[in-house]
Parts: structure tokens; C-alpha cells; sequence
């Protein structure tokens, strides 16, 4: 059983404290016949509430797969399918198949505006969260805790850690897509208010401070691998900081090289940690078992069909990349049936070489009746290589859940150990100080070992060592993990004609499209909510 479930289990108790749908309006009151007093009444309620933020980033409602939706969204899905969406669909990893039952086309072909479903529904829902962390960590000052014994006035503070950390996540999430949003906090008055407006520095600064005093912290379950699976520690703190450096010339809008040096010192804090190193099979970090990678996956969204069944996170993975029109069969990934929902466009694969040849164990694409490329239309299934990545068997190759039924049981990792040692060679790249040359290949040849099953052909050399390089690798390495867009922005290759793939843009050959793309638009209602808020691109 994985540990995270305990906590989530907790959802059935019904003690939870739900918030009602943000559309308009992020600061309205619970709509539960119990209220805030009474959940924190008790101190082991507040594990129950903590347990209610980890689970809204892949679960749509209270009940299984999503009933009992916690907001009315345009395509009743949850966070995680949505936030896929926006990472993956437009790029050159994912060939969505159900376009227009999907409200997919916009995102496939990158011509979204305001009124995008996906795009609305995934700002809400990241409000949402942020929402509810809000209201916990009102509750959870030094004021509001004294009553309770000493022992659960330190739980309590490491659960309030744990809370800024998934509001810092949110609000990073926030800033990678939006570049903007409403200032909320545990301070914003909750009613008759409206808030000002972080824009991009705003948001960065914010997430940066938030994140560097949890790193500071010592206390409790936020230090390296002392927290259970699934819960953030420091390690995934100093994890999304190094992410947030990373980007940090999009983000901010100039490049200063002094946060690729604290993107390397981050990712450093992490490294060096001996509790964490790279998983030597590369597949096991995708299966039914994953979660016993902790050593390797830092966060991760836990999908259960037991305790929390999802139409999102690793269910979406998994059946999502198994045709049901072509020769799969889907008991090979422990699946009941596949769904179709996306293949691969044909360059992605083509970043492998040769797919039936290569010695990369990260090759993972079925082929068999598909061609690499597309000759037609982009939702034809025999056009664009499956993917094999995800699999919802366990170690032991046995079918985890009845997927028809429960969905899958492989969890949905957001950030590896891989990544972090990818993200501190691309830092030296862009000139960050505190890491050798030496030591920056090295790492991408840890990495690149593990993938070439320790055959010493896998390594590069320094003359291979190069940012284009490290984009591909990327590729390579974290496909289908909802880091395409992000990485494709910060080459400044997303809209541009400096990299094109096949149906970029709305057309077979692919082409440019406007820079303003590089940045979601605020949904339409909020505009009309917040004047504070704008679309000047759009």
C-alpha cells in the first residue's frame, strides 16, 4: 500500500473543509454544512484538510474518479489531465487523436485564446489550490495552534511547511503558464476584496522567498527524506527553486547569470544528499510500483484504485498512450482497454535515431502498423508512433487495478532526480559558477549510463556537451513528464521558426506562430472579475 494513500484515505472521514468553484471569485466562503471552526477544532483534523490539498491536484471531486466535483469546470476533468495538456499537447511530443471532443484543436495547433477550456479550467483549478492552502495555513498560525499540546502544535507547523511548499508549487505553475495572477494569500481578506495582481517578477519573487525560507527551515518532516512518500521534504523545495532559476530569463524577462548559479547550488543541496540517486531500471520509474522510486522521484501526483481513483495523473498516462484502434494489446501494460488519446509526433522518436536499433532503454514507442510520420491528418492513429513509457503492471509484471473500473495505480511523476542533474549541466551551459565542466558532463552521463544500461556508449563527450544537446536530452529523458513546453519556452524554440515539428502552428510541415503563445491568456470571466488583471497579447 502506498503510504500517501493513508493520508488521502482520510478524505472519506467527511471532515474535509471544500471550497466553492473560483470562477469570478477566488475568495468565497466554504458551501459545507461544517465550517472552518469546527474542522479545526480538532487537531487531527488537520491532517485530513493537508490530505485534501494533496489529493486536488489529481483528484476532480469526492467521490471516485471525480463525482462530487469540488468546481464546475468546462471539461470535468481534474488538474493533473489539464495540466498535461497545456505542457504536452502543443508540442512535439503529443499527437492528440480526439481533437474536437476534447476541446483539443487550439492546443494541438497553437491558436488558443481566452475562452480555451483547458486553459480556464487549468487556472482554476491552480487557484483552487491555492485556495485551500490559503484557508489551512489561516489556521495554522502560532496563534491559532496554542490551545492544542506541544505534540501536535509541531505536527501542525511541519503540515503548515508542507502547505506553503504546494502553494509555491501552485503559484510557480501559475507564473510558468500565465505569467500573472491574483495576489491571495493567508492574509487576503476573504470576502468583499478584490486583489491586486502579481505579474512575472511579482511571482517569481514571491515563489523564490516562499521556497527559500522552507529550505531554511530545519523542522520536521521538511528535511531530506525524513517525510513519506508522496509528501514534499526540503529536497523537493531545493528541486522546484532550481527550476524557477532555470527559467528565471523568462520569467523575469532578462537573463542575469547569477540564478544559474543558484540553480546550480540548488540543485547541489539535492545531489548531494545520499538518501537519493538515480533508479538503475529506467521503466520501473513509470510502472504500478513507482512508488517505491523514492530515491529518485522527489514529487509525484499518487494515482491508487483504491483510495484515490483518477481519470487523470497516471490513469491518463497509461491508457491515454495505448492505441484501441491498432495492434496493441493492452494487457501488455496491465490495461483493461486503451483509450487512443495520443501518439507521438515523428520527432520525437527520430531524437532516439533509428527506433527498432537504438541501445537507449528510454526508447519506449510502439511501432508495429504505425508510421513515424504524418502524411495527412494529424488525429489519424496510424500516423505517429504509441507510446510505451507508463504501464500500469507491477514490478512483478502483474495488471495493478481493472483499469475499466478504478483506473490505474502508477502514480504521475513532477520532478525526478534526473532532471535535477540535467538542470544543473544546462546551468553551467548558460554560465553558472560552482560546478566544472567536468562535473556538469559527468552528471549528464549518469544519467545517459542509466539509459544505455551502463554500456559506456551511451556517454558524449565535450565536444557533444552543448545546449542543443541538452534540449534533445531532455527530450529523451523526461517525455510525457509535463516539462516540453517550459523546456521548448526557455530555448526560445516553442513559437519560433528555429525548431519546427510536424503540425505546428495548424499545418502538416509545421511553421511560427506568434510569440504571444508563449504565455497562456487569463480566462475571459476573471478579466471581467478582477480589473486588475489583463490579456494585452490577446
Amino acid at each position: 500500500m502506498k503510504q500517501i494513500t493513508n493520508i488521502i484515505s482520510a478524505l472519506a472521514m467527511g471532515l474535509l473543509l471544500l471550497l466553492g468553484s473560483c470562477t469570478g471569485d477566488l475568495d468565497q466562503m466554504p458551501v459545507t454544512e461544517t465550517t472552518s471552526q469546527d474542522v479545526y477544532a480538532d487537531a487531527q483534523n488537520y491532517q485530513m484538510v493537508l490530505a485534501k490539498i494533496y489529493a486536488s491536484y489529481v483528484l476532480a471531486g469526492q467521490g471516485q474518479g471525480g463525482d462530487n466535483g469540488d468546481l464546475n469546470t468546462i471539461n470535468g476533468q481534474d488538474f493533473s489531465r489539464g495540466y498535461f495538456n497545456l505542457q504536452e499537447a502543443a508540442t512535439d511530443e503529443v499527437a492528440n487523436t480526439w481533437l474536437s471532443g476534447n476541446n483539443l484543436v487550439d492546443l494541438t495547433y497553437i491558436s488558443w485564446n481566452s475562452k480555451d477550456a483547458w486553459v480556464s479550467d487549468t487556472y482554476y483549478w491552480l487557484y483552487f489550490n491555492i485556495t485551500l492552502c490559503n484557508e489551512f495555513l489561516r489556521n495554522c498560525s502560532d496563534e491559532s495552534i496554542a490551545r492544542f499540546s506541544a505534540a501536535d502544535q509541531e505536527t501542525i507547523k511541519n503540515y503548515r511547511s508542507e502547505a506553503r511548499f504546494l502553494r509555491a508549487f501552485s503559484y510557480w505553475m501559475v507564473l510558468d503558464l500565465y505569467r500573472q495572477g491574483p495576489k491571495v494569500d493567508e492574509h487576503t481578506p476573504v470576502t468583499g476584496y478584490i486583489p491586486e495582481a502579481y505579474d512575472g517578477v511579482g511571482l517569481f519573487d514571491f515563489v523564490e522567498s516562499e521556497l527559500k525560507e522552507l529550505v531554511t527551515d530545519g523542522s520536521g518532516y521538511l528535511l531530506p527524506a525524513s517525510n513519506e512518500y508522496g509528501r514534499v521534504c526540503q529536497a523537493t523545495a531545493w528541486a522546484l527553486l532550481a527550476r524557477l532559476y532555470l527559467n528565471s530569463a523568462v520569467y523575469r524577462g532578462t537573463e542575469e547569470v547569477k540564478y544559474y548559479t543558484s540553480c546550480i547550488t540548488a540543485c547541489h543541496k539535492v545531489i548531494s544528499n545520499s538518501a537519493y540517486y538515480l533508479e538503475p531500471d529506467y521503466a520501473k520509474l513509470f510502472n504500478a510500483d513507482n512508488h517505491k522510486r523514492g530515491h529518485e522521484i522527489l514529487y509525484a501526483l499518487v494515482c491508487d484504485a483504491t483510495t484515490s481513483v483518477t481519470w487523470g495523473g497516471g490513469t491518463y498516462l497509461v491508457c491515454g498512450s495505448c492505441g484501441n484502434s491498432s495492434s496493441q494489446d493492452p494487457a501488455k501494460y496491465g490495461l483493461t482497454n486503451g483509450w487512443g488519446m495520443f501518439r507521438a509526433r515523428g520527432e520525437l522518436p527520430a531524437k532516439f535515431g533509428d527506433v527498432s536499433s537504438s541501445k537507449d532503454s528510454r526508447c519506449l514507442f510502439y511501432t508495429d502498423g504505425q508510421e513515424q510520420y504524418f502524411t495527412g491528418a494529424i488525429d489519424n492513429q496510424s500516423e505517429g508512433y504509441f507510446y510505451e513509457k507508463f504501464s500500469n503492471l507491477t514490478d512483478n509484471g502483474e495488471a495493478a487495478s481493472n483499469t475499466a473500473a478504478t483506473g490505474c495505480s502508477t502514480d504521475y511523476p513532477l520532478i525526478r532526480l534526473a532532471d535535477v542533474y540535467l538542470m544543473a549541466a544546462e546551468a553551467f551551459l548558460r554560465g553558472g559558477a560552482g560546478i566544472s565542466k567536468a562535473e556538469a558532463l559527468d552528471l549528464v552521463n549518469q544519467v545517459r549510463l542509466r539509459a544505455y544500461n551502463n554500456d559506456e556508449s551511451g556517454k558524449i563527450g565535450e565536444g557533444d556537451f552543448t545546449l542543443d544537446f541538452m534540449l534533445d536530452e531532455r527530450a529523451r529523458e523526461l517525455y510525457l513528464e509535463s516539462v516540453r513546453r517550459t523546456d521548448l519556452i526557455r530555448f526560445g524554440k516553442f513559437t519560433s521558426d528555429a525548431y519546427l515539428w510536424q503540425w505546428k502552428g495548424g499545418v502538416l510541415d509545421g511553421r511560427s506562430v506568434n510569440d504571444k503563445f508563449n504565455i497562456y491568456p487569463i480566462p475571459d470571466t476573471d478579466l471581467t472579475a478582477n480589473p486588475h488583471l489583463s490579456n494585452p497579447l490577446y
